[in-house]
């Protein structure tokens, strides 16, 4: 695929949610078994935008929290990694959002308590924000109540209009969005604005159904309207579809300490090195680099990461792949 890269000086703008993560200390399936937890900043948009700024790349968040501690915390963290918080809309209305997640070594179970994050107006999406942007990325969790989800809709119609490239993760749950028929139906109408997507294979199994073969959950993507598609599979590795020009992957062989924010860790990996002018496929090596570090640790990724290690560790890894 010619993709071509627009200019700006903010990298990645994510739009979404930014809240508090209470990850349990204890390395369990489910929450119920958990005793103590740690608190950090979260939302996949806030985490994402976190990972970018560790990269190196220059990335700012547009969300809504409150203005007691959690939001102050959330703020400062943000802040401390780089990400531009200029367009952090802290309203004294709402409480910030707060998530329970479990620790583990596969997909956590979480409890989410929603407050500030869906309160973001589409009024509060800041047009100068879209176009100082090369990226604009949102998660489907954002989407599942509103006015946070027409905030994003706004967002993704002005990232078109200037000539941005559009991101979106299609992170449903059912316990988080219950009507998956109206969930259907909002992702159907970002994706015809959205030009790149990171599904896991999580994700499509509870969009589409279980029992699909990845390539006929990718042509489901394509289908809705983005160009790459870049299907996660945990330890199965990944699929690259550039514009239906499919490229698989192996994963990398590494211990995992703790998965929570490991696709955030990889997405930002990838349009960093996709923001940088590399092809699609070298990009999904990169991004095996950074999620890598991610899984051997808990919590996020170092406050700084060597880009060029990584591109100099995906060179090393790029092998003949189907």
């Amino acid at each position: 695929m010619d993709l071509r890269i627009p200019p700006g000086d903010i990298d990645l703008l994510a739009i979404g949610e930014v809240l508090i993560d209470f990850i349990s200390e204890e390395d369990v399936p489910s929450l119920g078994e958990a005793e103590t937890f740690r608190r950090y900043q979260g939302g996949s948009p806030g985490n994402i935008a976190g990972n970018v700024a560790r990269l190196g790349g220059a990335s700012a968040i547009i969300a809504k929290t409150g203005i007691g501690a959690f939001g102050k915390f959330c703020k400062a963290e943000l802040k401390r990694v780089g990400v531009i918080t200029d367009y952090l809309v802290m309203d004294h209305r709402v409480h910030t959002s707060v998530i329970f997640v479990s620790r583990t070594t596969g997909t956590p179970d979480f409890e989410a308590f929603r407050a500030g994050d869906a309160e973001l107006t589409p009024d509060e999406v800041s047009e100068e924000a879209i176009q100082r942007s090369r990226l604009v990325h949102a998660s489907t969790f954002a989407l599942s109540r509103r006015p946070c989800r027409d905030a994003v809709m706004r967002a993704f119609e002005l990232a078109q209009r200037h000539g941005k490239l559009i991101s979106l993760d299609p992170n449903y749950s059912p316990r988080v969005w219950p009507d998956q028929r109206e969930a259907m139906a909002a992702l159907q109408k970002l994706y015809a604005l959205a030009t790149v997507t990171k599904p896991s294979l999580d994700d499509a199994s509870r969009l589409f159904g279980e029992g699909l073969q990845p390539e006929a959950y990718i042509e489901r993507f394509h289908a809705w309207g983005p160009r790459l598609v870049v299907l996660t599979m945990g330890k199965n590795g990944v699929i690259v579809s550039d514009d239906g020009h499919v490229t698989h992957i192996p994963a990398l062989p590494v211990t995992v300490i703790d998965a929570t924010g490991a696709g955030d860790a990889f997405w930002a990996g990838y349009v960093t090195s996709l923001l940088d002018g590399h092809d699609p496929v070298f990009c999904a090596h990169v991004a095996q680099a950074v999620v890598a570090q991610k899984l051997q640790r808990v919590g996020p990724l170092p406050s700084s990461v060597d880009r060029q290690a990584l591109y100099l560790q995906a060179r090393q890894t790029m092998r003949p792949t189907t």
